[in-house]
């Protein structure tokens, strides 16, 4: 009997604002497509094209959006591993074995769980979450653009660019933006 294996991955550990998203994927058996990949080697696009196929090709998936002040009160890290378990264990179908990108996995899982090094270069199941992950996150981003613009959110997503820094330096601090992180 094969197992069945949900791929996870985030988007958004290192930006100065806006949310944390994780993602959890169960592919179908025997499903592939030539262009997955690492969703930060993807242009927007592809990625975009991507998260259509993925939807339509998994057995199972989860989105978790972890907000910026969770993110504050647990610390990044712990924000993403909390992000990690929400997105396994509201999988409707249970895997036999969860694949995780990076090199920690959460606490006290019920699911065997495999931390794996650049694991959104190695297995398609979290390559799939990878793009789920920074496409949502993406979108939310441009979404906070409207309500935000003086950020310029659409141009560096949150991410701590010079422009962004200054940006902050000239309209202060707002509430997408992590008070934890220093600049």
């Amino acid at each position: 009997m094969k197992k069945i294996i949900a791929g996870v991955d985030e988007a958004g550990r290192g930006p100065l604002a806006g949310p944390l998203v994780v993602a959890s994927v169960i592919l179908q058996p025997s499903v592939s497509h030539e262009k997955l990949n690492d969703s930060k080697k993807l242009s927007s696009k592809t990625r975009d094209m991507l998260y259509d196929w993925v939807l339509d090709n998994s057995l199972d998936y989860y989105i978790k959006i972890v907000s910026v002040e969770e993110i504050d009160r647990l610390n990044i890290l712990q924000a993403t591993l909390y992000g990690m378990k929400e997105c396994i264990e509201n999988l409707k179908i249970v895997p036999d074995l969860a694949l995780i990108d990076g090199n920690k996995t959460p606490d006290n899982m019920k699911i065997e769980c495999e931390a794996i090094i650049q694991g959104d270069t190695k297995f398609d199941c979290i390559q799939a979450a990878s793009i789920l992950a920074k496409v949502t996150r993406d979108r939310i981003m441009l979404e906070l653009d409207k309500i935000y613009p003086m950020y310029m959110l659409k141009k560096h997503k949150g991410y701590p660019t010079v422009l962004h820094r200054t940006l902050i330096q000239q309209y202060g601090v707002s509430d997408i933006h992590r008070k934890s992180f220093r600049m």
